[in-house]
Order: C-alpha cells, then structure tokens, then sequence
C-alpha cells in the first residue's frame, strides 16, 4: 500500500446515484454491507465486505480509482488504483 494517493487532484462533487442501496445487488436478489460512490461518476456499490463488491468491480470495469463511503458518520475515500486510504472525505 502507498501512502499518496496521485488521482487526489480528480476529486470532484459528484452526486451519489441512489442512497441506500447497492443496485446491481438490488438487481439480483443480494445482500450489502457498506456502500461506497464512485467520485467519478456517481456509481454505488457495496464494499469489499460485501458478498458480491461491486465497488471494487466498478473500479475494475472502468478504471475510476476513487470510492467514497456514504455510509453515515464515515468521512473517507479509498483510491483503488494507488491502493490508499484518503481520510476526510465528507459526502
């Protein structure tokens, strides 16, 4: 793991798609545990505690490195590429 994170500087407001659920788990009859959103595009998914992580699978599909939590009380983002907590993020 790295301690810097080199895609900080593509951080923009990006809205959430849905808040509450993870769709593709909707979509398939799954289970969640945490939701992150994709600081790129605003994709939900659940996290890699999540039977089916399609947070981590967003990121590999499209390459987005950047998931922020939108779980509430959590003030956090996770850089997939560079593998590197960015703690502050609020939502």
């Amino acid at each position: 793991m790295t301690s810097e994170c080199a895609h900080v500087e593509q951080i923009v407001p990006v809205e959430p798609e849905t808040l509450g659920r993870c769709p593709e788990c909707v979509a398939a009859g799954g289970t969640w545990v945490h939701l992150r959103s994709c600081l790129t595009c605003g994709h939900v998914g659940c996290c890699d505690s999540s039977p089916a992580r399609h947070a981590s699978a967003h990121f590999r599909a499209t390459g987005h490195p950047l998931m922020q939590s939108i779980e509430p009380g959590e003030h956090w983002a996770f850089c997939f590429a560079d593998d590197v907590l960015i703690p502050g993020r609020a939502r």
